[in-house]
């Protein structure tokens, strides 16, 4: 068996509890606290090579959890960012009558024309960060920017969308 398999599955088995319990605390859902987890120990097993000998390798780990659930509960909050900002009501589809269906669709496919109409750089930034969730430096590294102007850059082409489809907030 691989060093660190033994090493992240020795971690696991002594950490997730831990893990899972805060990240029940910090969003009080089992399913939301069960992703963080599992997230949290592929970014350890990503960052295993960061831990030193000497680090508290519990407080390591709940620092990752802790960023981990940060993240995550940012991506949910850009996402209803489409609905609730571009568009005046979320899209949900459940116990919703056939016409309402409909016309939810259609304010989501005026959304998605007004994307289509922007720069291929604001489209990109808003699919990157919005679309597929990628992280404010992975979406700087697809793009070859700094992470500060994929922050500035996001907000403008947000802000750009919003225009586009009607709402000036």
């Amino acid at each position: 068996m691989h060093k660190n398999q033994l090493q992240i599955e020795q971690l696991y088995d002594a950490y997730h509890r831990d893990v899972y319990h805060f990240a029940l605390y910090y969003t009080n859902s089992k399913q939301e606290a069960e992703d963080i987890t599992q997230e949290t120990f592929l970014k350890v097993l990503k960052q295993l090579h960061h831990l030193k000998d000497g680090e508290k390798v519990k407080t390591w780990i709940l620092t990752i959890a802790r960023n981990t659930a940060v993240d995550i509960h940012r991506k949910q909050k850009i996402k209803r960012l489409l609905t609730e900002k571009l568009i005046k009501q979320p899209i949900l589809t459940e116990g919703i009558e056939p016409p309402t269906i409909v016309e939810k669709n259609e304010q989501w496919q005026m959304v998605q024309q007004a994307l289509m109409t922007l720069k291929s750089h604001d489209r990109t930034i808003i699919i990157c960060r919005m679309l597929k969730d990628y992280t404010i430096q992975e979406t700087a590294a697809i793009l070859g920017i700094s992470e500060v102007k994929v922050r500035v850059d996001f907000h403008r082409a947000m802000a750009r969308l919003r225009k586009k489809v009607g709402r000036k907030n």
